[in-house]
């Protein structure tokens, strides 16, 4: 995400580099490139001005000591301006009530079905929510399918009236449902509309005054850019929305809508949706997604999914087996279901500082662990509990048996070896989940 928009900052910054004081000339000239490539990046006009104009004020005003670079100061200021443009602070999300009520709103194939139900798994997994997804998308025929099926893959019920065509209904009904069967938090799955179409804006409207939602969403595809922003503005203008969701951030190389909307809207970025995957969403933070942007990576961001995938008393159960090299191929697998839980495997290398353009151009494939899953399924139980026991043969059996080379085999075990003597080594340091904790407080 953003990539196009990084590289065209990190080119306007260059202007500065080598000066030996920030003037009114050399701003001008880097602020000016700035402009170009917010505007490139499909910002809105008078935000992309607005924000040089401000960052401009800004770094003129600044007192600038011997030890700072008038580039280093010029990123920061700008990386300020761009967590303020996005909303300065994380929005939280209303859950007060019980049930709490949160209503979807959106265009048509914006994504509010699949991150309903990513919300869903979302709060049922880490606020521990008794959540019910509601199907009132009575006209498009896939839609309630749809939801049932996403329903049964997170496991989470879902609510349908067959033949009821009135979405009004459907919710009051839902609502009472969840009462009765003292579930907590509904999501209501609404079906897409223009916001010119004014029998659908009403019909929303009244669903929105008939269940008083605590929150109410708008979901809209990030890769629309400008037309995004028009059109949130369109639907807040009617329904006086709560918060934005951004779907497929993951694809979106401008960032326009990201950095337009809030202003545009005058209402925050909640969520953004980050891949295919049921569990590819996140909170929307302004000040991490400020440092993607300017090429710093997102390393705090990086820990909370770590912390997400991993169980702490499997963390600890791992730590003793490695402490008494115990470490084995089973153990080795369930390290790579672990880091295949926290997401898009080239997104998750891009949080870390300086890695996300040393791999822009680099195709790194999801399935990158599948030839390895291969190897060590097709060793025997007594083979992945003892390595050392796979002499020659038994690598050669192995091989025939995942569909590999004898040499991707051989790699593999010195690749295992060689981890773990670096983890043996590591059982000297802290407690890997205290250090995450302590990171995530920073």
């Amino acid at each position: 995400m953003f990539e196009n928009l990084s590289e065209r900052l990190e080119r306007s910054f260059k202007l500065l580099k080598g000066q030996g004081k920030i003037t009114e000339i050399n701003v001008a000239e880097t602020l000016k490139d700035v402009r170009r490539a917010l505007l490139d990046a499909d910002v809105n006009y008078k935000v992309a001005k607005q924000f040089t104009d401000t960052v401009k004020a800004k770094a003129l005003g600044q007192n600038v000591i011997n030890a700072i670079k008038p580039s280093e100061l010029m990123v920061k200021i700008v990386h300020d301006e761009l967590t303020s443009l996005m909303g300065g602070e994380t929005a939280q999300i209303n859950l007060s009530s019980s049930p709490s009520i949160i209503l979807m709103s959106g265009l048509q194939g914006s994504g509010k079905t699949t991150f309903s139900a990513k919300l869903a798994k979302k709060f049922k997994s880490e606020k521990a929510k008794r959540p019910l997804l509601v199907a009132c998308d009575v006209y498009r025929p896939a839609a309630i399918e749809q939801l049932r099926v996403l329903g049964e893959q997170i496991e989470v019920p879902v609510y349908t009236e067959e033949g009821n065509n009135d979405p009004v209904k459907i919710a009051q009904n839902a609502i009472r449902h969840a009462k009765d069967n003292h579930l907590d938090l509904v999501i209501v799955d609404t079906a897409g509309r223009l916001a010119v179409d004014e029998q659908m804006m009403n019909e929303i409207e009244n669903i929105k005054n008939a269940i008083h939602p605590d929150e109410t969403l708008f979901v809209v595809d990030s890769m629309t850019g400008q037309d995004a922003v028009n059109t949130a503005k369109e639907f807040n203008d009617r329904l006086d929305f709560d918060g934005v969701v951004l779907t497929k951030l993951d694809g979106d190389t401008r960032g326009g809508a990201a950095l337009s909307i809030r202003t545009v809207v005058t209402k925050p970025i909640k969520f953004v949706g980050t891949g295919e995957k049921m569990d590819a969403l996140d909170l929307f933070h302004p000040s991490r997604m400020a440092d993607r942007i300017l090429g710093m990576g997102d390393i705090v961001s990086l820990v909370e999914k770590a912390q997400n995938a991993y169980d702490e008393k499997e963390a600890r159960e791992l730590q003793r087996k490695i402490a008494k090299n115990q470490f084995n191929f089973d153990d080795f697998l369930n390290q790579i279901q672990q880091i295949k839980k926290m997401g898009n495997i080239k997104d998750l290398a891009s949080m870390i500082p300086g890695v996300g353009k040393a791999i822009k151009d680099i195709d790194i494939d999801d399935n990158a662990f599948k030839s390895v899953e291969a190897i060590i399924h097709s060793m025997t139980k007594k083979e992945r509990a003892n390595p050392e026991i796979i002499n020659g043969s038994r690598r050669q059996r192995i091989a025939r048996g995942s569909g590999t080379s004898i040499q991707e085999v051989n790699r593999l075990i010195k690749q295992f070896d060689e981890t773990r003597k670096m983890m043996k080594m590591a059982t000297s340091m802290k407690n890997p989940m205290k250090m995450m904790r302590g990171m995530r407080r920073r």
